[in-house]
Parts: C-alpha cells; sequence; structure tokens
C-alpha cells in the first residue's frame, strides 16, 4: 500500500474558478473536492494529480489572506513529477503556459521545464522522484 501524502501547498489566486480550469486543462489535475465561497467562488477546493494533490481558493481578507495580499509571481513554486514530461510541455504550452525555462534535460538525470500560470504562480515539471526517508 502506498502511503499518503502528508504535506498539501495550499495556493491563493484572485480567480479560483478560472485557475482550477487551467490546471485541469494544462496539467490534467481533477477536482477532488471544490467548496463554493462568497459571491459564487471558491471558498476552497482540492486538486488531484497522481498521487499528490494542491488545495486552492480565492483571495480573501481572512486570517490567511491577511498574510498574503496579492496573489502572484513570488520566489515559492511547486514542483510536479510526470512520467511523461514532454507530453506535459506541449499540454501546458497548448494551454498558454507562461513557459520561464524551457524543456531541458538536467545533470542529475531528470527532464524538466518550468511556467507561470495564469496569475503567475510557477509550477515545474520533471522526471525528478526526490528520494523518501523511510517512516
Amino acid at each position: 500500500m502506498t502511503t499518503p501524502p502528508s504535506i498539501f501547498p495550499f495556493l491563493r489566486y484572485r480567480d479560483a474558478t478560472a485557475a482550477m480550469a487551467w490546471l485541469q486543462l494544462a496539467f490534467g489535475f481533477r477536482v477532488a473536492l471544490q467548496v463554493p465561497g462568497a459571491n459564487g467562488g471558491i471558498a476552497h477546493a482540492e486538486l488531484q494529480l497522481g498521487h499528490g494533490m494542491v488545495m486552492l481558493g480565492d483571495q480573501s481578507n481572512d486570517a490567511l489572506g491577511l498574510a498574503l495580499p496579492q496573489a502572484g509571481p513570488g520566489n515559492q513554486g511547486i514542483y510536479i513529477v510526470v512520467p511523461d514530461v514532454d507530453a506535459l510541455y506541449a499540454r501546458a504550452k497548448a494551454a498558454g503556459a507562461q513557459i520561464v525555462i524551457d524543456l531541458h534535460d538536467t545533470d542529475y538525470g531528470s527532464r524538466d521545464f518550468s511556467c507561470r500560470d495564469p496569475e503567475g504562480q510557477l509550477w515545474s515539471i520533471g522526471s525528478y522522484q526526490p528520494p523518501m526517508l523511510p517512516d
């Protein structure tokens, strides 16, 4: 049996509904949970890809939102491991991803690229699978 993940990145978007649609189109995420928010927005959503998941919601002025005055580019990012990096690169590019590091082979044996979604969040995709420490 595979141990489920224990870390889930959480992102805030100005338009979480549009972000969810783009993440499904560009990367193939599936919506596992969607909780409606005020004014037809998204209070909380969980999107699954493979054995991983990200959580997201609309930017708001709640306790967490005050620490994040604006969504958009920062110095953090999310890394996704996929079996076919070239196929996901083509899919992301077709969906309009802003490619910031083009598809390349690394000196540590991975095939990678990095892009930004329509609101500027950084996503890096590759074949590198970090080793996990035993439980």
